[in-house]
Formats: structure tokens, sequence, C-alpha cells
């Protein structure tokens, strides 16, 4: 069958347009990046033919970004990849490290705002057989909606001594009567009403979608009641406004609510966390800021056997990046040891995305089919008896023996 690859598009309702043999632009990543995407990879292709045959395909493009790109072209996130992002809407990328002196603070916040991909998007979920420190981890299974690009992460901040933190300082002081310390280390938390409605938009609009029955605001508005507070309220407020008829304040419900109907409620952050612990089961779907989220996510991925296994997707109104949420660990580079899990996963995740459930599904299948067999990668069956430990390339083959 002849095949013409073509990018993906979005049309005028921002719904994607997805060919049959689309092209998906991935970055490798830094580190173990090469190992987890070979093995991600070869999965994605035998589950697409599985469930396809020929009729669908993915035309894989590789752009650079982290340590290959500098090695290559002296840039550590060259125009090229943003530009071909942005073309092809979609892509897939491994763990990026962080450059040492280099002039961006954060390769994976840098895409993040560039492509302003303002939603981060964190399944959590217990795979049957994975090792957990948690009794019932199984009670688990909630998905995190972190805005992206505000709050801390701006990257709005001043060092102590320095004369912008002291220009600052003495604007605070003197004109806002603000107590601060002239040695203060400053920085800025933005926040604003678009950033954070935009963001708990599609946390409603995925529970809407996915059968879910509440969502949940989780904010520090107690003590930050300009920034986190606001969240809390701007959140109820799009409620109200945008989806009177399918949510509901859960201090408005009198008894169940009706089927088909999202509960719309709200968490401190320290309470969140004790609640994660002790009654995960009551919640379904959470959005929150982005260093509550960056916290949250991770303590969730723990309960669930760690971030080997968790998926994640920073997702804008024009472009996606799904990617590997653990970090870059070079010891382990080209040893073919690593855990491709949460690539693989993010890959479902991808597909899903663009509509292709049934490749979504598949992959999901394979995989937990071979964590039941106890075919598992080391960090993982270090912890589980009886298994047999594969490498990163051989746990990919035994998931396509199993799709």
């Amino acid at each position: 069958m002849q095949r013409n690859p073509e990018c993906i598009a979005i049309d005028s309702a921002g719904r994607l347009i997805v060919p049959n043999h689309p092209v998906i632009p991935f970055i490798e990543g830094d580190g173990v990046g090469a190992d987890i995407w070979r093995a991600a990879s070869a999965v994605f292709d035998a589950a697409v033919s599985k469930a396809y045959g020929d009729k669908r395909s993915v035309e894989w493009v590789e752009v650079l970004a982290g340590e290959k790109a500098h090695a290559r072209t002296g840039e550590w996130l060259p125009r090229e990849t943003i530009d071909r992002l942005r073309q092809c809407r979609v892509a897939i990328k491994g763990p990026l490290a962080t450059p040492v002196g280099g002039g961006i603070r954060s390769l994976n916040v840098a895409l993040r705002h560039i492509l302003d991909l303002y939603a981060c998007i964190r399944p959590v979920r217990f795979i049957p057989g994975v090792p957990s420190p948690m009794k019932h981890p199984e009670r688990v299974n909630m998905v995190i909606f972190r805005e992206n690009t505000e709050d801390v992460y701006a990257g709005l901040e001043w060092a102590s001594g320095t004369p912008e933190a002291k220009r600052l300082i003495e604007f605070l002081r003197t004109q806002l009567q603000a107590e601060i310390s002239p040695e203060a280390g400053i920085g800025i938390k933005p926040m604003t009403p678009n950033g954070s409605k935009r963001l708990i938009r599609r946390a409603i609009q995925w529970a809407l979608d996915h059968a879910g029955k509440s969502v949940t605001l989780v904010h520090k508005g107690n003590i930050m009641k300009h920034t986190e507070g606001a969240f809390r309220e701007w959140g109820y407020e799009l409620a109200r406004e945008e989806f009177p008829d399918r949510v509901v304040a859960e201090k408005d419900l009198k008894g169940d609510a009706a089927p088909g109907t999202v509960v719309i409620n709200d968490r401190i952050a320290d309470s969140m966390f004790q609640q994660a612990l002790l009654r995960p089961e009551e919640y379904d779907i959470l959005a929150m800021p982005n260093l509550n989220g960056d916290y949250l996510s991770d303590a969730l991925a723990a309960q669930v056997g760690g971030l080997g296994m968790a998926p994640g997707a920073n997702v804008g109104d024009q472009a996606a990046v799904f990617e590997a949420t653990h970090g870059t660990a070079p010891k382990y580079a080209g040893k073919d040891m690593i855990n491709p899990g949460s690539l693989i996963l993010s890959g479902a995740l991808m597909f899903e995305h663009l509509g292709w459930n049934e490749v979504a599904g598949t992959i999901r299948h394979g995989l937990e089919q071979a964590v039941r067999d106890k075919i598992v990668t080391y960090d993982l069956a270090r912890q589980l008896e009886g298994s047999r430990q594969v490498k990163c390339s051989e746990f990919g083959q035994a998931i396509i023996e199993r799709l």
C-alpha cells in the first residue's frame, strides 16, 4: 500500500485532524533516552500494526534537543526543532538533562513555555503486579491536571544581594510597605484568570469525556489568598459559567449527583496529600497550580510503583508533547537496563490523544500482561519475588509478544 505521511492538523474548532500515516517527531532524550526510545518505538509500531494492519502507520522523525542537539549544532534547543513541533502538532520525547551553565534554565520548562503547553496531564493508576509501598495501591486511580506555565515556574526570581533584587525589595518596602529583609532573594508567583481557567476547563472536559465523577481543585488558598485562593475561585466561576448543567459544586449537592454530572470541590494542598494516602478512592481528577502539581504527581506515582511506570503529557491548544516523567539516569545510559514503561505508557496516552484508542488499549494490555507474568526490568525485579529480570529491550519485546 502506498503511504503518504502528513502532519497532523487542527480544524477551526480546535479538533485534531489525524491522517492515516501521520508524521510524529520524537526527541530521543539524554542519558537513557536512546535505550528507552528503541524499546518504546518498537512497541508503538507493533501496536499500530496489530490494531490497524497496514491501513495506518506512524512516520517517526527525529528532532534534536538536549545533549545531542548541543553536540551537533551548538544549541540546546534548536529553532528547527521548535518549528517542526509546531508544524506537526504532536510529539513524544525522552528525558532531557538541564544544561549546566547554559542559557536555558530547564529544557522541559522551555518547551512548555515556547509551545504554550499549559496543561501537564498525569494519569496515575496501579498496574497489578507492580511493587508498591502501599497496602492498597489499587485504590489509586486519578488524573492530575497541573498548570504548566505560571506560578513559581515562570522563572521570575533574583538572587540575594543582586542589584535587581535590591531594587525590587526597595520598591516593595517603600511603595507597598512590605517588610522584607534587604538580603532576601526574591521570586514572583504570577497566576492569571486565563491561565488558571484554561487548565481547569481541560480538567472538567476530561472528566465529562471519560465519565469522571469529580474534579478537585488543589490549592494553598488559605495562605496565598490572591494567587492560589484565586485559582480556587476562578475554578468555581468557570464551572458555573461554562458548565452550568453538567457540573455541580460539592457544597450545593443534596444527596448524590445526577448521572453524568461532575462534582467540583476543592482541598487545601497539605490536606490533599493526606487524603491521597488515606482515602485515594474518593478522588478522581485533580486540577492544581504548577508547584502543587509537581509535588503531588510524583507522590501519587510513588504510591503505585514510582516514576518508571508513570506517563505524562504536556498539552496546549496548538501542540502536545508526551514524555517520560523520570530523569535521564546517566549512569545507566547505553546499558539497556532502564525501565521503558513511563515512555511506553506516555505513548499510549499520545495515541489516545490522536483518537487511536485501539492502539492505546493494545499497548496497555501488553504491558500489564508482561508485568503480571513477572517479566520486568531490574527496578521492579529486585522488589518482585519470583520475577524474571530482563533488559530494557527485552521488556519491550515481552510487551510486543503480549499485545
